[in-house]
């Protein structure tokens, strides 16, 4: 078997350990160091349904303006962009420079170079920094954050699940906007947290790799 090569490696901010990309013939994999793998380019079903079901639910919406929050191989990204009309504009925060780096070098061709799009605006930093700020800017909010509400990465990423960062989240939303969360698995007390701010919650059970693989779950959370 081919064997891995590791093209770089980044610490993540905030003492999270350090982030790993390998390459294996035309496939990649991000792994955390001591935690294992957190994404693979041949594994992304959840990450394309991410978005494709939360663009779904924007179909009455006419130059839709959304907030990624992570990067990652940039799969969600360019489910998007496959799903918004020519006016909409998406943001993207992403807080590790080197992630960003690696989809504008060796890893993005995996996705088809979606940080291309003319649509896409970048933001290097936390995506619970941007939210503090916006009032009713976004029509749907796509968290792909760490482990989901479960932190994996960095303990700081648990305010955007918390009852403070969900508050944040809905007021940035548009009337009618949504709140899609990823997450590796279910979370009785997250669905209930949504609920307390004043969301309308689905939950989703997608598989990793089409209709096979891990199963994960997407909370729609409707303002």
């Amino acid at each position: 078997m081919t064997p891995w090569v590791l093209l770089d490696s980044t610490p993540v901010p905030g003492r999270g350990g350090e982030l790993q990309l390998l390459q294996r013939g035309d496939e990649f994999s991000i792994k955390l160091s001591g935690r294992g793998e957190l994404m693979n380019s041949r594994v992304h079903g959840s990450e394309d349904a991410l978005a494709e079901l939360s663009c779904a639910r924007l179909t009455d919406v006419a130059g839709a303006r959304v907030l990624i929050g992570g990067l990652g191989m940039g799969f969600t990204l360019a489910a998007a962009l496959r799903h918004l009309g020519a006016q909409a504009q998406v943001v993207v925060a992403e807080l590790v420079p080197a992630v960003v780096d690696w989809n504008r070098g060796p890893l993005g061709g995996a996705a088809g170079h979606p940080l291309r799009d003319a649509r896409v605006k970048l933001r290097e930093g936390d995506v619970a920094h941007l939210l503090p700020a916006a009032r009713q800017d976004y029509d749907a909010i796509l968290l792909d954050v760490d482990n989901g509400p479960e932190g994996l990465t960095r303990k700081q990423n648990d305010w955007l699940y918390e009852v403070d960062g969900l508050t944040a989240a809905y007021t940035a939303l548009r009337p009618r906007g949504v709140l899609a969360v990823w997450s590796a698995g279910p979370d009785t007390a997250f669905a209930q947290r949504l609920r307390k701010v004043g969301f309308a919650v689905d939950e989703v059970r997608v598989r990793a790799h089409g209709g096979k693989g891990a199963r994960h779950l997407i909370w729609f959370a409707r303002r």
